[in-house]
């Protein structure tokens, strides 16, 4: 193992003292024992019978202004251990290096990736842990991955007042599902138009949390991160819009429910919009209504 390997899985004050002087060490961040159990090996004993994989993975970050505690402009930890999923799922492998080179690629098409060590042991084929080490920079020859295309459902206030009438039809569409709630003007006395602003974004996010008890199996989310991790899982998001138009550089043309759910939608590049009770707003993207019981 060279010194560069052995310090990237060692403690930070390892690893700073083994840096050049005058070379900074990077940021990083960290999987530890994560352990898969799953088919791989060439050998014939190794066909057929699971096995368990522990992964050690360390990715360092290119420099980057403070996130400002953010989670939207970190690398999230989750796409460590999706990186892992997703080379294991491509298809039964006879190698840990191939595994090893697939998880790097994935982690280094992530744009604040730029240098990623994999360690991958084999727990069971041995008294002691077999495995291999690699490191690799950037850039990856994939594409940065992207979660699946969403449905977005517009939810009137007075279809929020009445979830039994569209919650079992809604919830049963097979793509990942983003509910959007209107809230109505609340603001409409204020003469500020900054606070006039806020007040309704705000409004929007009381609008989601009151739907919430519900819908308990619907979490509310309030930042990409978080949504884009649910649909990557098939799971349903309940938005609560005012954190992320307000930080947007480029946000919402308005403070209504239809300015934020198309705002999301082409953020999203969702596949339709669901109208629940809601009218129709100008937009390209493909609409369709849901009829709801009276």
């Amino acid at each position: 193992m060279t010194d560069e390997t052995r310090h990237a899985f060692a403690h930070p004050q390892a690893r700073a003292a083994a840096t050049p002087h005058g070379d900074s060490p990077r940021d990083r961040i960290l999987l530890e024992d994560h352990v898969v159990e799953v088919e791989i090996g060439a050998f014939r004993a190794e066909r057929g019978a699971t096995q368990r994989l522990a992964f050690d993975i360390v990715a360092e970050l290119a420099p980057a202004p403070p996130a400002g505690d953010d989670v939207d402009r970190i690398l999230s930890y989750d796409r460590l251990t999706e990186a892992v999923a997703d080379a294991l799922a491509t298809e039964r492998l006879d190698l840990l290096e191939t595994l090893a080179e697939r998880i790097a690629d994935r982690i280094l098409a992530e744009p604040q990736a730029e240098r990623v060590f994999v360690r991958i042991r084999k727990l069971d084929r041995g008294p002691g842990a077999l495995g291999v080490e690699i490191v690799r920079a950037g850039p990856s020859s994939l594409a940065p991955s992207a979660a699946p295309r969403p449905v977005l459902a517009l939810i009137s206030v007075d279809a929020a007042a009445r979830p039994e009438s569209w919650r079992a039809e809604l919830l049963a569409m097979p793509d990942p599902l983003i509910l959007c709630v209107e809230a109505g003007s609340v603001a409409g006395d204020v003469a500020d138009p900054a606070a006039r602003d806020r007040i309704e974004l705000l409004a929007h996010d009381q609008a989601a949390w009151r739907l919430a008890p519900a819908l308990p199996e619907v979490e509310v989310r309030d930042n990409r991160t978080e949504i884009d991790w649910a649909q990557r899982r098939g799971a349903p998001t309940l938005w609560a819009p005012a954190r992320m138009a307000v930080s947007a550089v480029a946000g919402p043309r308005g403070t209504r429910g239809v300015d934020l759910a198309l705002w999301l939608a082409d953020a999203l590049d969702a596949s339709e919009i669901v109208l629940v009770g809601a009218d129709a707003p100008e937009t390209a993207r493909p609409l369709r209504r849901l009829e709801i019981g009276t």
